[in-house]
């Protein structure tokens, strides 16, 4: 079996006193594609905030590659392949799609003029439009990106991550907010990406977590409820009662 691509051990973060995550085991292994699921205030984001290296634990462990990464600094993490999507865009909406693609192609979506610090760099243009291409915004690459329909403007957020080159893409509710054409693109993007990189989705919509996930992590006051295949989780009578609100 192949060594984890993510494995946490014992993950733990108090906030004043307050359990958010407590003693949380997670291993996610190369081309898995895994839901993250639980009610408001599971622990789901804090969990990713840690994994990402924006919050320090208070306690446990967290493995990316084989390597240590519980202390490292965002940046750090996010050059070894790890890039985490944020509920909330992060794309520019005053830049084109291009420039917010070239500024991620740099290291970071905060550029202000991706274009002046590239000039006529022929490979970094290639690049962004096999990125867009990739998730199908090709034909948008001059458009601005607040001009997107909502739908894009998330596919656009997902193309920023994938700039890095990323083998862990944690993803923060990725279809918040989308009509439901629009959560229909972004699901066939992640099946697109499905098995070429590993993904890790935090996601309250369970029709579509149901239907494209590989394996299920449930969270429930900082703790890991349940994990199994979507089958196994709908019929697991502890989750059905918890975070359903009904029992068997």
């Amino acid at each position: 079996m192949s060594e984890a691509v993510l494995r946490t051990e014992d993950l733990t973060k108090e906030f004043d006193g307050f359990v958010a995550v407590d003693g949380v085991d997670l291993e996610l292994r190369q081309g898995d594609l895994r839901g993250l699921i639980g009610p408001n205030g599971a622990g789901k984001t804090t969990v990713f905030n840690m994994v990402s290296g924006i919050l320090s634990p208070t306690a446990g462990t967290i493995w990316f590659d084989g390597d240590d990464i519980t202390d490292l600094a965002p940046h750090r993490i996010t050059s070894r392949g790890l890039s985490l999507s944020f509920q909330i865009t992060s794309i520019f909406p005053g830049l084109t799609v291009r420039e917010n693609v070239l500024g991620a192609l740099n290291g970071g979506t905060g550029m202000p003029s991706p274009i002046r610090r590239y000039g006529a760099d022929t490979e970094k243009l290639r690049r962004v439009r096999e990125i867009l291409s990739r998730v199908g915004l090709e034909t948008a690459i001059d458009e601005t990106a607040g001009n997107l329909s909502h739908g894009d403007q998330k596919v656009l957020e997902i193309a920023l991550a994938l700039a890095g080159d990323p083998t862990l893409l944690l993803l923060d509710e990725p279809t918040a907010g989308l009509s439901a054409s629009e959560t229909r693109t972004v699901k066939a993007l992640l099946e697109e990406l499905r098995g070429e990189i590993t993904i890790i989705l935090i996601e309250h919509d369970m029709d579509l977590v149901m239907g494209l996930v590989d394996s299920l992590t449930v969270l429930h006051n900082g703790q890991v409820l349940a994990e199994g295949s979507p089958a196994e989780i709908q019929g697991n009578e502890r989750v059905q009662e918890i975070y359903f609100g009904r029992g068997g």
